[in-house]
C-alpha cells in the first residue's frame, strides 16, 4: 500500500471510528436540558449514555465475526445506515426510557464502524507499523470529541436538544456516502472464516483461553471506564458544580481532548524507543499517580477548577499513550481473527464502561465521584497489567517478525 493510499484510509477510518464519540459526546452539553425538557432525574438521564455504550459493546460482539466471515465493507455499511434510522428516532423520542431504547439501537449501529476499522488497520499493518497507525488514527478519532460538545453547545444556541440528534443523523449520511466511495475491501474472500454461529464460538473461545489476551482487553477497558468517568460526569460537574456555561463547557471538554490527542501522537515517538508493553505500563503509572493526585485536589478543593483540570489533563494525556498499545499487543496475538479479536477488545472496553453512568449517579456526579471513578479505572488497569499480562513476558510479541509470521 503507498503511503498516500495508507494516509487515505486512515483519514476514512478514523472518520468512521469517530462515529461513535460523536455518538456518545455532541449531546453531553444537552443532558441538563434534557433533564427538564423530559422532566426527570441526572441519574435517569446517565442511563441514556449507558444505554450507549451497552449497544456499543453488544454490536462489536454481533459484528466482529461476521466482518471476518462476510468482509468488510458491507456491515460497515449497513450499521452506518441503521446509525441514520436510530438518530432520527432519538430526536423524537418522548420520555427517558424511549430515549434510553434508541439510544442502544444506535450504540449498536456506530459498533458496526469501530470494530470493522480496527480489524481493517490490522488486516493492512503489523508490527511498530500498526502501533503507528493505530496512532495516527486516533488522532483523526480525536478530533471527535474536541468537536462533538462544542459542536453540541453549537446546535443549542438555535435549537433544543433534539435538534442535536438530528445533525448526528446528517454526518451519518455523509459517512454512508464515503464508505459507499472511497473504503476498499481489504479481507479478500481467501482470508475470510467460514463456519457460522460455530465458527464465531470457537473464535471466542480460542481468544478466551489466551491468557495474555484477555488481560490486554481487560486493562483496555478499565483504562477506557476512566475516559467514559470524565465523559459521564464532565457536564454535569463543569456546568452544575462549577458554574461553566454550555460553551464554556465545550472548550473545556475540547482541552481535555486535545491533551488525549497529544498522548496519542508522542506514542508513536516512544514505541521507536522502547517496547510497546514498556511505554504502556509507564503510562498507566504515571495516569494513575495524577487521578489520584485530582482525587485529592477535588476533594479538598485545592486549586479550584485550575486544581482538577491540571490533574485530569495529566490523565487524559498518559490516557492517550495507553489506548493504542493495549489493543495493538492485544490484537497482534490473533491476526487471523482480526474482527472478532476486535470485538471482544470493543465490547470489553465499552462494556465495563457501561457501568460508568450508574456508578456515578449513585455516587452523586459530583468532581469527587468523578475523580475515584477515573483512579479506580486506571488503578485497576495498572493491577490486571501487573498480575495478569506480566508485561516481562510481552517482549516477543513486540517483534515485528512475531507479528507478521502471526498475520
Amino acid at each position: 500500500m503507498t503511503t498516500r493510499a495508507r494516509v487515505k484510509l486512515v483519514i476514512i477510518l478514523g472518520a468512521m471510528t469517530a462515529l461513535g464519540p460523536l455518538t456518545i459526546d455532541t449531546y453531553l452539553p444537552a443532558l441538563p436540558s434534557i433533564t427538564r425538557d423530559l422532566q426527570s432525574t441526572s441519574a435517569a438521564v446517565g442511563l441514556t449514555l449507558t444505554g450507549t455504550l451497552v449497544g456499543f459493546a453488544l454490536g462489536q460482539l454481533v459484528v466482529g465475526p461476521i466482518s471476518d466471515s462476510f468482509g468488510r465493507r458491507r456491515p460497515m455499511m449497513i450499521g452506518v445506515a441503521l446509525h441514520v434510522v436510530a438518530s432520527i428516532l432519538c430526536a423524537v423520542a418522548g420520555n427517558v426510557l424511549i430515549l434510553s431504547g434508541f439510544r442502544v439501537l444506535q450504540g449498536i449501529a456506530a459498533a458496526s464502524a469501530s470494530v470493522v476499522a480496527l480489524a481493517i488497520v490490522r488486516d493492512v499493518a503489523n508490527g511498530r507499523a500498526f502501533v503507528v497507525m493505530m496512532s495516527r488514527l486516533l488522532l483523526v478519532m480525536g478530533a471527535a470529541p474536541v468537536l462533538a460538545p462544542t459542536l453540541g453547545s453549537q446546535v443549542l444556541r438555535w435549537t433544543e436538544w433534539r435538534g442535536v440528534f438530528v445533525v448526528i443523523a446528517v454526518i451519518a449520511v455523509i459517512l454512508l456516502v464515503v464508505t459507499a466511495v472511497a473504503l476498499p475491501e481489504t479481507l479478500p474472500p481467501e482470508r475470510r472464516l467460514g463456519g457460522g454461529v460455530r465458527g464465531s464460538l470457537t473464535a471466542y473461545g480460542a481468544l478466551l483461553r489466551d491468557r495474555t489476551f484477555v488481560g490486554l482487553v481487560l486493562v483496555a477497558g478499565l483504562t477506557m471506564t476512566a475516559v467514559f468517568g470524565y465523559v459521564g460526569g464532565s457536564s454535569f460537574v463543569m456546568q452544575g458544580q462549577y458554574g461553566l456555561s454550555v460553551q464554556q463547557f465545550g472548550l473545556v471538554f475540547g482541552a481535555g481532548s486535545i491533551a488525549l490527542i497529544i498522548g496519542t501522537q508522542l506514542n508513536p515517538r516512544l514505541v521507536g524507543r522502547w517496547s510497546s508493553a514498556r511505554v504502556l505500563g509507564t503510562a498507566l503509572v504515571l495516569g494513575t499517580l495524577a487521578a489520584g493526585a485530582m482525587v485529592v485536589t477535588a476533594a479538598t478543593g485545592y486549586g479550584g477548577l485550575v486544581g482538577l483540570l491540571v490533574p485530569l489533563w495529566l490523565v487524559l494525556a498518559n490516557i492517550g499513550v495507553a489506548l493504542p498499545n493495549a489493543p495493538a499487543l492485544a490484537l497482534a496475538r490473533h491476526g487471523d481473527t482480526a474482527g472478532t479479536a476486535a470485538a471482544l477488545l470493543g465490547a470489553t472496553q465499552f462494556g465495563v464502561a457501561g457501568f460508568v453512568g450508574p456508578v456515578l449517579g449513585l455516587l452523586g456526579l459530583s468532581a469527587v465521584s468523578m475523580a475515584e471513578v477515573i483512579a479506580s479505572g486506571l488503578g485497576l488497569a495498572l493491577v490486571v497489567y501487573l498480575a495478569v499480562v506480566r508485561p516481562w513476558r510481552l517482549e516477543p510479541v513486540d517483534a515485528t517478525a512475531a507479528l507478521a509470521a502471526a498475520h
